[in-house]
Protein backbone atom coordinates (compact mmCIF):
# COMPACT_ATOMS: atom_id res chain seq x y z
CA UNK A 1 0.00 0.00 0.00
CA UNK A 2 3.02 2.47 1.00
CA UNK A 3 4.52 1.47 -2.51
CA UNK A 4 1.87 2.01 -4.35
CA UNK A 5 0.74 5.45 -2.15
CA UNK A 6 4.88 6.34 -3.63
CA UNK A 7 3.54 5.42 -7.48
CA UNK A 8 0.64 8.18 -6.60
CA UNK A 9 2.99 10.88 -6.16
CA UNK A 10 5.30 9.89 -9.31
CA UNK A 11 2.41 9.50 -11.90
CA UNK A 12 1.40 13.30 -10.57
CA UNK A 13 5.13 13.91 -10.96
CA UNK A 14 4.82 12.99 -14.36
CA UNK A 15 1.79 15.30 -15.18
CA UNK A 16 -0.85 13.09 -15.16
CA UNK A 17 -3.87 12.88 -13.21
CA UNK A 18 -4.03 9.81 -10.80
CA UNK A 19 -7.46 10.16 -10.30
CA UNK A 20 -11.01 11.61 -11.83
CA UNK A 21 -9.66 11.99 -15.93
CA UNK A 22 -12.55 11.99 -18.45
CA UNK A 23 -11.82 10.10 -21.55
CA UNK A 24 -13.46 9.84 -24.24
CA UNK A 25 -12.84 6.35 -26.70
CA UNK A 26 -13.60 6.04 -29.92
CA UNK A 27 -14.46 2.34 -29.72
CA UNK A 28 -14.67 -0.16 -26.86
CA UNK A 29 -12.08 -3.26 -26.87
CA UNK A 30 -15.48 -5.93 -27.87
CA UNK A 31 -15.68 -3.71 -30.82
CA UNK A 32 -11.72 -2.78 -31.83
CA UNK A 33 -11.44 -7.01 -31.56
CA UNK A 34 -14.78 -7.18 -33.81
CA UNK A 35 -13.92 -5.05 -36.11
CA UNK A 36 -10.08 -6.24 -36.99
CA UNK A 37 -10.85 -10.37 -35.42
CA UNK A 38 -10.48 -11.80 -39.08
CA UNK A 39 -7.92 -9.03 -40.54
CA UNK A 40 -4.48 -9.96 -41.38
CA UNK A 41 -1.30 -8.08 -40.50
CA UNK A 42 -1.01 -7.28 -43.89
CA UNK A 43 -4.39 -5.96 -44.43
CA UNK A 44 -4.06 -3.17 -41.45
CA UNK A 45 -0.79 -2.33 -42.90
CA UNK A 46 -1.94 -2.09 -46.09
CA UNK A 47 -5.29 0.11 -44.94
CA UNK A 48 -2.97 2.40 -42.58
CA UNK A 49 -0.81 3.29 -45.49
CA UNK A 50 -4.33 3.96 -47.56
CA UNK A 51 -5.61 5.82 -44.65
CA UNK A 52 -3.73 6.20 -41.35
CA UNK A 53 -7.24 6.96 -39.65
CA UNK A 54 -8.83 3.47 -40.66
CA UNK A 55 -7.05 1.41 -38.01
CA UNK A 56 -6.35 4.12 -35.48
CA UNK A 57 -8.22 4.06 -31.91
CA UNK A 58 -8.58 5.45 -29.01
CA UNK A 59 -9.08 3.03 -26.36
CA UNK A 60 -9.02 2.42 -22.68
CA UNK A 61 -9.11 -0.55 -19.98
CA UNK A 62 -7.62 -1.84 -16.77
CA UNK A 63 -4.15 -3.97 -16.66
CA UNK A 64 -4.53 -7.07 -16.47
CA UNK A 65 -0.47 -7.98 -17.97
CA UNK A 66 2.95 -5.65 -17.40
CA UNK A 67 5.87 -7.01 -19.74
CA UNK A 68 8.64 -5.05 -19.98
CA UNK A 69 11.47 -6.02 -22.42
CA UNK A 70 14.37 -3.21 -22.47
CA UNK A 71 13.10 -0.01 -24.78
CA UNK A 72 10.17 -1.80 -25.50
CA UNK A 73 7.08 -3.96 -24.05
CA UNK A 74 3.81 -5.01 -23.87
CA UNK A 75 0.52 -4.44 -21.95
CA UNK A 76 -2.67 -6.04 -21.73
CA UNK A 77 -5.57 -3.94 -20.91
CA UNK A 78 -9.58 -5.46 -20.55
CA UNK A 79 -12.89 -4.00 -20.90
CA UNK A 80 -16.01 -5.80 -21.47
CA UNK A 81 -15.86 -9.48 -22.66
CA UNK A 82 -12.13 -8.14 -24.82
CA UNK A 83 -8.83 -8.13 -24.32
CA UNK A 84 -6.28 -6.35 -26.17
CA UNK A 85 -1.97 -6.14 -26.02
CA UNK A 86 -0.64 -2.72 -26.56
CA UNK A 87 2.44 -2.58 -27.66
CA UNK A 88 4.39 0.75 -26.17
CA UNK A 89 7.57 1.56 -27.69
CA UNK A 90 9.87 3.88 -26.03
CA UNK A 91 10.81 5.64 -29.58
CA UNK A 92 6.95 5.92 -30.49
CA UNK A 93 5.65 7.98 -27.24
CA UNK A 94 6.51 11.08 -25.44
CA UNK A 95 9.12 10.78 -22.56
CA UNK A 96 6.80 11.25 -19.90
CA UNK A 97 4.36 8.57 -21.27
CA UNK A 98 7.01 6.11 -21.38
CA UNK A 99 7.94 6.85 -18.08
CA UNK A 100 4.16 6.37 -16.79
CA UNK A 101 4.78 2.79 -19.03
CA UNK A 102 7.60 1.99 -16.54
CA UNK A 103 5.63 2.51 -13.62
CA UNK A 104 2.32 0.72 -14.40
CA UNK A 105 0.93 -1.94 -11.95
CA UNK A 106 -1.91 -4.29 -12.99
CA UNK A 107 -5.19 -3.46 -11.93
CA UNK A 108 -4.19 0.12 -13.08
CA UNK A 109 -6.61 1.71 -15.84
CA UNK A 110 -5.36 3.75 -18.77
CA UNK A 111 -6.21 5.03 -22.07
CA UNK A 112 -4.41 4.97 -25.20
CA UNK A 113 -4.20 6.62 -28.45
CA UNK A 114 -2.49 3.92 -31.59
CA UNK A 115 -3.02 2.11 -34.23
CA UNK A 116 -4.46 -1.10 -34.44
CA UNK A 117 -1.62 -4.49 -35.88
CA UNK A 118 -0.62 -7.61 -36.04
CA UNK A 119 2.71 -8.52 -33.87
CA UNK A 120 5.26 -10.89 -35.42
CA UNK A 121 3.59 -14.02 -33.44
CA UNK A 122 -0.26 -12.93 -34.85
CA UNK A 123 -1.28 -11.21 -32.35
CA UNK A 124 -4.02 -8.41 -32.44
CA UNK A 125 -2.67 -5.33 -30.91
CA UNK A 126 -2.42 -1.59 -30.54
CA UNK A 127 0.47 0.30 -31.11
CA UNK A 128 0.65 3.40 -28.99
CA UNK A 129 1.26 6.62 -29.62
CA UNK A 130 -0.20 8.54 -26.62
CA UNK A 131 -0.46 7.10 -23.17
CA UNK A 132 -3.32 8.36 -20.60
CA UNK A 133 -3.45 7.40 -17.06
CA UNK A 134 -7.10 7.26 -15.35
CA UNK A 135 -6.94 5.59 -12.22
CA UNK A 136 -4.77 3.57 -9.55
CA UNK A 137 -5.12 0.75 -7.84
CA UNK A 138 -3.49 0.80 -4.11
CA UNK A 139 -4.79 -3.00 -3.54
CA UNK A 140 -3.11 -5.85 -4.98
CA UNK A 141 -5.06 -8.00 -7.31
CA UNK A 142 -5.49 -11.80 -6.82
CA UNK A 143 -2.67 -14.14 -8.31
CA UNK A 144 -4.04 -14.48 -12.37
CA UNK A 145 -3.82 -17.92 -12.51
CA UNK A 146 -5.95 -19.05 -9.73
CA UNK A 147 -8.53 -16.07 -9.42
CA UNK A 148 -10.28 -15.55 -6.26
CA UNK A 149 -11.67 -18.43 -5.01
CA UNK A 150 -12.48 -17.93 -1.77
CA UNK A 151 -16.75 -17.78 -1.35
CA UNK A 152 -16.86 -15.41 1.11
CA UNK A 153 -14.27 -12.74 -0.14
CA UNK A 154 -16.54 -13.00 -4.20
CA UNK A 155 -19.95 -12.39 -2.25
CA UNK A 156 -18.34 -9.57 -0.41
CA UNK A 157 -16.37 -7.93 -2.71
CA UNK A 158 -18.37 -8.64 -5.92
CA UNK A 159 -16.45 -5.60 -7.43
CA UNK A 160 -13.00 -7.78 -7.06
CA UNK A 161 -15.15 -10.97 -8.00
CA UNK A 162 -15.79 -9.05 -11.39
CA UNK A 163 -12.63 -8.33 -11.64
CA UNK A 164 -10.89 -11.63 -11.63
CA UNK A 165 -13.69 -13.82 -12.80
CA UNK A 166 -14.48 -13.57 -16.09
CA UNK A 167 -17.41 -16.29 -15.89
CA UNK A 168 -19.17 -14.13 -13.19
CA UNK A 169 -19.33 -11.25 -15.56
CA UNK A 170 -21.09 -13.55 -17.90
CA UNK A 171 -23.43 -14.39 -15.25
CA UNK A 172 -24.94 -10.98 -14.84
CA UNK A 173 -25.09 -10.71 -18.36
CA UNK A 174 -27.42 -13.26 -19.28
CA UNK A 175 -29.47 -12.17 -16.16
CA UNK A 176 -29.61 -8.96 -17.85
CA UNK A 177 -30.79 -10.98 -20.97
CA UNK A 178 -33.43 -12.86 -19.38
CA UNK A 179 -34.91 -10.03 -17.32
CA UNK A 180 -35.28 -7.96 -21.12
CA UNK A 181 -36.40 -11.03 -22.62
CA UNK A 182 -39.51 -11.37 -19.97
CA UNK A 183 -40.24 -7.42 -20.22
CA UNK A 184 -40.01 -7.99 -24.40
CA UNK A 185 -42.65 -10.80 -24.26
CA UNK A 186 -44.90 -9.08 -22.28
CA UNK A 187 -44.89 -5.85 -23.69
CA UNK A 188 -45.51 -7.62 -26.66
CA UNK A 189 -49.03 -8.73 -25.31
CA UNK A 190 -49.67 -5.21 -24.11
CA UNK A 191 -49.21 -5.37 -20.78
CA UNK A 192 -47.54 -2.25 -19.38
CA UNK A 193 -44.52 -1.93 -16.17
CA UNK A 194 -45.99 -0.21 -13.38
CA UNK A 195 -45.02 0.85 -10.08
CA UNK A 196 -46.40 -0.26 -6.49
CA UNK A 197 -45.61 0.86 -2.86
CA UNK A 198 -42.22 -0.93 -1.40
CA UNK A 199 -43.44 0.16 2.14
CA UNK A 200 -46.45 -0.42 3.19
CA UNK A 201 -49.47 -0.13 5.58
CA UNK A 202 -50.34 -3.76 5.85
CA UNK A 203 -48.34 -6.75 4.06
CA UNK A 204 -50.23 -9.40 1.91
CA UNK A 205 -49.75 -11.22 -1.30
CA UNK A 206 -47.30 -14.11 -0.03
CA UNK A 207 -47.30 -16.25 2.70
CA UNK A 208 -44.08 -14.79 4.52
CA UNK A 209 -42.70 -12.92 7.27
CA UNK A 210 -42.46 -9.27 6.66
CA UNK A 211 -39.48 -6.88 7.65
CA UNK A 212 -40.49 -3.73 9.49
CA UNK A 213 -39.56 0.03 9.38
CA UNK A 214 -40.64 2.94 10.99
CA UNK A 215 -41.87 6.64 9.36
CA UNK A 216 -40.48 9.21 11.84
CA UNK A 217 -43.14 12.28 10.78
CA UNK A 218 -46.23 9.85 10.24
CA UNK A 219 -45.01 8.16 13.23
CA UNK A 220 -46.49 4.61 12.19
CA UNK A 221 -44.74 1.71 11.54
CA UNK A 222 -44.13 0.40 7.85
CA UNK A 223 -43.67 -3.52 6.44
CA UNK A 224 -41.38 -3.91 3.62
CA UNK A 225 -43.32 -5.13 1.09
CA UNK A 226 -43.61 -9.54 0.48
CA UNK A 227 -44.83 -9.13 -2.87
CA UNK A 228 -47.20 -6.13 -4.77
CA UNK A 229 -50.17 -8.88 -5.87
CA UNK A 230 -52.67 -7.04 -3.91
CA UNK A 231 -51.67 -3.41 -5.13
CA UNK A 232 -51.35 -4.76 -8.80
CA UNK A 233 -54.56 -6.37 -8.93
CA UNK A 234 -56.59 -3.00 -7.52
CA UNK A 235 -54.84 -1.57 -10.81
CA UNK A 236 -57.18 -4.23 -12.41
CA UNK A 237 -59.63 -2.81 -10.86
CA UNK A 238 -59.19 0.17 -12.01
CA UNK A 239 -59.05 -0.21 -15.54
CA UNK A 240 -55.39 -1.21 -16.14
CA UNK A 241 -56.16 -4.88 -17.40
CA UNK A 242 -52.74 -6.13 -18.27
CA UNK A 243 -50.09 -5.02 -15.81
CA UNK A 244 -46.20 -6.47 -14.79
CA UNK A 245 -43.89 -4.86 -12.08
CA UNK A 246 -40.30 -6.71 -12.27
CA UNK A 247 -40.26 -5.92 -8.58
CA UNK A 248 -37.90 -5.99 -5.23
CA UNK A 249 -39.16 -8.21 -2.04
CA UNK A 250 -38.24 -8.60 0.84
CA UNK A 251 -39.33 -11.57 3.48
CA UNK A 252 -38.00 -11.62 7.15
CA UNK A 253 -36.82 -15.38 6.71
CA UNK A 254 -33.93 -17.86 6.65
CA UNK A 255 -31.05 -18.28 3.99
CA UNK A 256 -29.86 -20.92 1.92
CA UNK A 257 -28.90 -22.17 -1.15
CA UNK A 258 -32.62 -20.73 -3.07
CA UNK A 259 -33.17 -17.74 -0.41
CA UNK A 260 -32.24 -14.08 0.12
CA UNK A 261 -34.14 -12.34 1.99
CA UNK A 262 -34.30 -9.92 -0.91
CA UNK A 263 -35.01 -10.74 -4.37
CA UNK A 264 -36.13 -10.14 -7.54
CA UNK A 265 -39.77 -11.43 -8.71
CA UNK A 266 -41.73 -10.89 -12.44
CA UNK A 267 -45.65 -10.61 -11.49
CA UNK A 268 -48.21 -9.81 -13.84
CA UNK A 269 -51.70 -9.94 -14.02
CA UNK A 270 -53.98 -10.01 -17.12
CA UNK A 271 -58.08 -9.12 -17.09
CA UNK A 272 -60.13 -11.43 -19.04
CA UNK A 273 -57.83 -14.50 -18.26
CA UNK A 274 -57.28 -17.24 -15.88
CA UNK A 275 -54.71 -19.72 -14.90
CA UNK A 276 -54.95 -21.63 -18.13
CA UNK A 277 -54.00 -18.55 -19.49
CA UNK A 278 -51.40 -18.16 -17.47
CA UNK A 279 -49.87 -21.50 -18.39
CA UNK A 280 -50.14 -20.64 -21.77
CA UNK A 281 -47.93 -17.20 -21.53
CA UNK A 282 -45.46 -19.05 -19.14
CA UNK A 283 -44.71 -21.87 -21.61
CA UNK A 284 -43.84 -18.65 -24.28
CA UNK A 285 -41.89 -16.53 -21.54
CA UNK A 286 -39.69 -19.29 -20.24
CA UNK A 287 -38.91 -20.82 -23.95
CA UNK A 288 -37.87 -17.13 -25.16
CA UNK A 289 -35.90 -16.12 -21.81
CA UNK A 290 -33.72 -19.64 -22.15
CA UNK A 291 -33.54 -18.62 -26.14
CA UNK A 292 -32.05 -14.93 -24.78
CA UNK A 293 -29.64 -16.70 -22.36
CA UNK A 294 -28.42 -19.61 -24.13
CA UNK A 295 -29.53 -19.56 -27.94
CA UNK A 296 -31.25 -22.81 -27.26
CA UNK A 297 -34.24 -23.83 -25.48
CA UNK A 298 -32.20 -26.81 -23.49
CA UNK A 299 -29.60 -26.15 -21.11
CA UNK A 300 -27.58 -27.91 -18.43
CA UNK A 301 -28.02 -27.40 -14.85
CA UNK A 302 -25.86 -29.44 -12.44
CA UNK A 303 -25.79 -32.20 -14.56
CA UNK A 304 -29.54 -32.36 -15.83
CA UNK A 305 -30.62 -31.33 -19.26
CA UNK A 306 -33.27 -28.95 -18.91
CA UNK A 307 -35.43 -28.65 -21.33
CA UNK A 308 -37.24 -24.66 -21.34
CA UNK A 309 -39.28 -26.00 -24.94
CA UNK A 310 -41.04 -28.77 -23.37
CA UNK A 311 -42.68 -27.55 -19.82
CA UNK A 312 -45.40 -30.83 -18.43
CA UNK A 313 -48.47 -30.61 -16.44
CA UNK A 314 -49.92 -32.50 -13.80
CA UNK A 315 -52.30 -31.81 -10.70
CA UNK A 316 -50.92 -32.06 -7.34
CA UNK A 317 -52.37 -34.86 -6.72
CA UNK A 318 -51.71 -36.87 -9.69
CA UNK A 319 -47.41 -36.03 -8.86
CA UNK A 320 -48.73 -37.44 -5.39
CA UNK A 321 -49.67 -40.75 -6.73
CA UNK A 322 -46.93 -40.67 -9.29
CA UNK A 323 -44.06 -40.39 -6.57
CA UNK A 324 -45.45 -41.04 -3.35
CA UNK A 325 -44.54 -45.02 -2.51
CA UNK A 326 -47.38 -47.20 -3.30
CA UNK A 327 -49.99 -47.29 -1.38
CA UNK A 328 -49.95 -43.60 -0.38
CA UNK A 329 -53.44 -42.13 -0.72
CA UNK A 330 -52.95 -39.69 -2.74
CA UNK A 331 -56.90 -38.88 -2.93
CA UNK A 332 -57.40 -36.30 0.17
CA UNK A 333 -56.93 -32.00 -0.12
CA UNK A 334 -55.59 -30.01 2.58
CA UNK A 335 -52.87 -29.62 4.33
CA UNK A 336 -52.44 -33.53 4.16
CA UNK A 337 -51.85 -33.25 0.71
CA UNK A 338 -49.12 -30.54 0.68
CA UNK A 339 -47.38 -32.12 3.37
CA UNK A 340 -46.91 -35.76 0.87
CA UNK A 341 -45.88 -33.52 -2.12
CA UNK A 342 -43.55 -31.53 -0.52
CA UNK A 343 -41.82 -34.73 0.94
CA UNK A 344 -42.54 -37.30 -2.18
CA UNK A 345 -42.58 -35.14 -5.24
CA UNK A 346 -40.78 -31.76 -5.37
CA UNK A 347 -37.19 -32.97 -4.99
CA UNK A 348 -38.20 -35.47 -8.10
CA UNK A 349 -39.47 -32.29 -10.27
CA UNK A 350 -36.38 -31.91 -12.03
CA UNK A 351 -37.93 -30.93 -15.74
CA UNK A 352 -40.11 -28.11 -15.81
CA UNK A 353 -43.28 -29.30 -14.87
CA UNK A 354 -46.51 -27.15 -13.73
CA UNK A 355 -48.16 -28.51 -10.64
CA UNK A 356 -51.89 -27.29 -10.87
CA UNK A 357 -54.87 -27.48 -8.18
CA UNK A 358 -53.66 -26.50 -4.68
CA UNK A 359 -56.00 -27.06 -1.57
CA UNK A 360 -57.83 -24.35 -0.76
CA UNK A 361 -56.45 -23.82 2.91
CA UNK A 362 -53.02 -22.66 1.02
CA UNK A 363 -54.82 -20.66 -1.61
CA UNK A 364 -56.60 -17.52 -0.50
CA UNK A 365 -56.50 -15.59 -3.38
CA UNK A 366 -57.23 -18.08 -5.72
CA UNK A 367 -60.39 -19.28 -7.14
CA UNK A 368 -62.02 -21.99 -6.17
CA UNK A 369 -62.11 -25.23 -9.24
CA UNK A 370 -65.88 -24.80 -9.67
CA UNK A 371 -65.92 -29.23 -10.10
CA UNK A 372 -64.30 -29.44 -6.83
CA UNK A 373 -64.19 -26.62 -4.20
CA UNK A 374 -61.57 -28.58 -1.96
CA UNK A 375 -58.73 -27.07 -4.57
CA UNK A 376 -58.06 -23.91 -6.67
CA UNK A 377 -57.56 -23.11 -10.13
CA UNK A 378 -53.69 -22.95 -9.33
CA UNK A 379 -50.46 -23.41 -10.29
CA UNK A 380 -47.08 -23.65 -9.45
CA UNK A 381 -43.87 -24.38 -11.65
CA UNK A 382 -41.13 -26.60 -10.21
CA UNK A 383 -37.75 -27.24 -11.92
CA UNK A 384 -34.62 -29.20 -10.36
CA UNK A 385 -37.15 -29.15 -7.02
CA UNK A 386 -37.33 -25.60 -6.77
CA UNK A 387 -40.51 -23.50 -7.12
CA UNK A 388 -40.13 -20.73 -9.86
CA UNK A 389 -43.75 -19.20 -10.32
CA UNK A 390 -46.48 -19.40 -8.90
CA UNK A 391 -50.21 -18.67 -10.40
CA UNK A 392 -54.19 -18.42 -9.87
CA UNK A 393 -56.77 -17.51 -11.12
CA UNK A 394 -57.63 -14.49 -9.27
CA UNK A 395 -60.52 -14.70 -6.20
CA UNK A 396 -62.62 -11.64 -7.21
CA UNK A 397 -65.77 -12.35 -5.47
CA UNK A 398 -65.08 -9.81 -2.36
CA UNK A 399 -67.38 -11.92 -0.25
CA UNK A 400 -65.35 -15.04 -0.43
CA UNK A 401 -62.32 -13.39 -0.18
CA UNK A 402 -63.45 -11.91 3.55
CA UNK A 403 -64.15 -15.21 3.86
CA UNK A 404 -60.97 -16.49 3.09
CA UNK A 405 -59.17 -13.60 5.05
CA UNK A 406 -60.67 -15.03 8.23
CA UNK A 407 -59.89 -18.52 7.36
CA UNK A 408 -56.20 -16.69 7.70
CA UNK A 409 -56.61 -15.06 10.51
CA UNK A 410 -57.55 -18.21 12.25
CA UNK A 411 -54.70 -19.77 11.49
CA UNK A 412 -52.62 -16.90 12.84
CA UNK A 413 -54.32 -17.19 16.27
CA UNK A 414 -53.51 -20.59 16.01
CA UNK A 415 -49.82 -19.93 15.60
CA UNK A 416 -49.32 -19.42 11.77
CA UNK A 417 -47.09 -16.35 11.81
CA UNK A 418 -47.33 -16.37 7.91
CA UNK A 419 -50.49 -16.50 7.35
CA UNK A 420 -52.15 -13.48 5.47
CA UNK A 421 -53.28 -10.74 6.87
CA UNK A 422 -56.89 -9.21 6.64
CA UNK A 423 -56.61 -6.09 4.12
CA UNK A 424 -60.09 -3.57 4.20
CA UNK A 425 -58.95 -1.75 1.42
CA UNK A 426 -58.40 -4.52 -0.61
CA UNK A 427 -61.47 -5.58 0.06
CA UNK A 428 -63.22 -2.59 -0.48
CA UNK A 429 -61.28 -2.45 -4.11
CA UNK A 430 -62.97 -6.01 -5.04
CA UNK A 431 -66.26 -4.63 -3.98
CA UNK A 432 -66.08 -1.69 -6.78
CA UNK A 433 -65.71 -5.27 -9.87
CA UNK A 434 -62.71 -6.27 -10.56
CA UNK A 435 -62.62 -8.67 -13.60
CA UNK A 436 -61.90 -11.96 -14.11
CA UNK A 437 -58.23 -12.63 -14.09
CA UNK A 438 -55.13 -14.57 -14.04
CA UNK A 439 -52.01 -13.46 -12.42
CA UNK A 440 -48.47 -15.25 -11.81
CA UNK A 441 -44.91 -14.20 -10.02
CA UNK A 442 -41.62 -15.62 -11.56
CA UNK A 443 -38.24 -15.68 -9.66
CA UNK A 444 -35.81 -14.19 -11.30
CA UNK A 445 -33.01 -15.40 -9.19
CA UNK A 446 -34.02 -18.65 -9.32
CA UNK A 447 -34.55 -18.96 -13.02
CA UNK A 448 -31.64 -16.91 -13.83
CA UNK A 449 -29.72 -19.65 -11.36
CA UNK A 450 -31.26 -22.89 -14.04
CA UNK A 451 -30.43 -20.99 -17.21
CA UNK A 452 -26.58 -19.63 -15.91
CA UNK A 453 -25.96 -23.40 -14.36
CA UNK A 454 -25.34 -21.90 -10.41
CA UNK A 455 -26.62 -24.00 -7.60
CA UNK A 456 -26.55 -20.82 -4.96
CA UNK A 457 -29.01 -17.94 -5.59
CA UNK A 458 -25.82 -15.95 -3.82
CA UNK A 459 -23.95 -16.45 -7.12
CA UNK A 460 -26.91 -15.08 -9.36
CA UNK A 461 -27.56 -11.62 -7.01
CA UNK A 462 -24.90 -9.12 -7.20
CA UNK A 463 -24.51 -7.96 -3.91
CA UNK A 464 -26.49 -11.31 -1.32
CA UNK A 465 -27.03 -10.60 1.83
CA UNK A 466 -24.63 -11.68 4.52
CA UNK A 467 -22.85 -11.15 7.92
CA UNK A 468 -21.63 -8.01 8.53
CA UNK A 469 -18.09 -7.43 8.34
CA UNK A 470 -16.48 -5.40 11.03
CA UNK A 471 -16.29 -1.84 10.21
CA UNK A 472 -13.66 -1.30 12.20
CA UNK A 473 -11.81 -4.40 11.78
CA UNK A 474 -11.80 -3.81 7.88
CA UNK A 475 -10.72 -0.11 8.51
CA UNK A 476 -7.82 -1.80 10.81
CA UNK A 477 -6.75 -3.49 7.85
CA UNK A 478 -6.28 -0.44 5.72
CA UNK A 479 -4.90 1.52 7.68
CA UNK A 480 -1.56 -1.34 8.52
CA UNK A 481 -1.36 -1.82 4.67
CA UNK A 482 -0.97 1.73 4.29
Amino acid sequence: MAQRHARVREIEALGFKPYGQRFDFTQTLDQIVATHLSATGEELEAARAVSPTGVSVKACGRIQTVRRMGKAGFVTVQQGNSRIQLYIRKDAVAENDYALYQILDAGDIIGCDGYVFRTRTGELSIHVERLYFLSKILLTLPEKFHGLEDIEIRYRQRYLDLIVNPDVRQVFLKRAKIIGSLRRQLEAHDFIEVETPMMQPLYGGAAARPFVTHHNTLDIDLYMRIAPELYLKRLTVGGLDRVYEINRNFRNEGVSFKHNPEFTMLEFYQAYSNYQGMIELTRELLREAALAANGATVCEYQGHQLDFGNIQTMTMQEAVREFAPAGTDWNVAGHELVHKFEQYCEPNLIQPTIICDHPVEISPLAMRKPEDPRFTERFEMFIAGMEVANAFTELNDPQEQRRRFEMQLEAREKGDDEAHRLDEDYLRALSYGMPPAGGEGIGVDRLTMLLTDNRSIRDVILFPLLRPESDIGMAAKLRALE
